[in-house]
C-alpha cells in the first residue's frame, strides 16, 4: 500500500524472524539511500526474544525461560519482542528532512501517543525516561518503545507497542534499563487486543507524523 504515493506501507502476516528483519531493513536503507527503492513503514510480529541495544548491560538480562536474544544494532538497551506486540520499522530518508534525530524521535513519540488517543489510550512521553507511558501512582505503566538507528541518514528499527504479549516475558529483563516502573498493554487495559484497531490508527496519524518531522 502506499502512502501519499511515496512511502510503502507493508503489514506482514504471522511471526517474522528477527534475523529475516534485520536483513530486510539492511538491505531496504541500502536502496533508499540509492535511490532505488521508496522510503518503508513495516509492521510485524516476532515470536519471542529479546534484543540487545548498543548500551545493553548483562545484568539487566535474567532470561528464565531461555529465549533467544539478538543484538539488534540500534541505540538503548534491552527490549523484549513476542507475538502480540506490534513491531514498526521505519525506513526513512532524513536527508532531505533536516538530518535531525531529535525531531524524527520526538515525531515519532507523538506518532505512537496520537494513535493510542484514536483507540482512548491517554498515553504520554516521560521526562528522563524512554518510550511512552499511562496510568498514573500505582498503575504508571510503559505501553512502548522506541529503539532507533540511523545509518547514512537513512533511518532503521522503530516502536513496538503492546496490544496483547505475554507481559510475563518482559520479565527476563530490566526493559530499556528501567525497573522502577512496569509494562502494560492494550489488552490488559481492557482495550482491542487485535492489531488491526491499531494499525489502522497509525495510518490515520501517519501524515500528522510525517508533517512533524518534514517542519523545519
Amino acid at each position: 500500500m502506499d502512502i501519499d504515493g511515496e512511502i510503502e506501507w507493508r503489514i506482514s502476516a504471522g511471526l517474522t524472524p528477527y534475523p529475516d528483519a534485520l536483513a530486510g531493513m539492511e538491505a531496504r536503507a541500502i536502496a533508499v539511500r540509492a535511490g532505488e527503492a521508496r522510503e518503508l513503514v513495516w509492521l510485524v510480529e516476532h515470536p519471542p526474544l529479546f534484543t540487545a541495544g548498543t548500551s545493553a548491560d548483562p545484568a539487566e538480562l535474567f532470561n528464565p525461560l531461555n529465549l533467544p536474544v539478538h543484538e539488534a544494532g540500534r541505540g538503548g538497551r534491552y527490549t523484549y519482542h513476542g507475538p502480540g506486540q506490534r513491531v514498526g520499522y521505519l525506513i526513512l530518508d532524513l536527508e532531505g528532512r533536516g538530518k535531525d534525530i531529535r525531531r524524527f524521535v520526538h515525531a515519532l513519540e507523538g506518532w505512537m501517543i496520537a494513535a493510542l488517543a484514536d483507540l482512548n489510550v491517554p498515553a504520554r512521553r516521560e521526562a528522563g525516561r524512554i518510550g511512552i507511558w499511562t496510568g498514573h501512582g500505582a498503575d504508571e505503566a510503559k505501553i512502548g518503545a522506541i529503539g532507533v538507528r540511523v545509518k547514512r541518514w537513512v533511518t532503521l528499527h522503530g516502536f513496538a507497542i503492546n496490544v496483547a504479549p505475554d507481559l510475563d516475558h518482559f520479565g527476563g529483563i530490566v526493559p530499556c534499563g528501567i525497573a522502577e516502573y512496569g509494562v502494560t498493554s492494550l489488552a490488559a487495559l481492557g482495550k482491542s487486543s487485535g492489531m488491526a484497531p491499531l494499525d489502522a490508527a497509525l495510518r490515520a496519524e501517519f501524515s500528522r507524523f510525517i508533517k512533524d518531522l518534514d517542519r523545519k
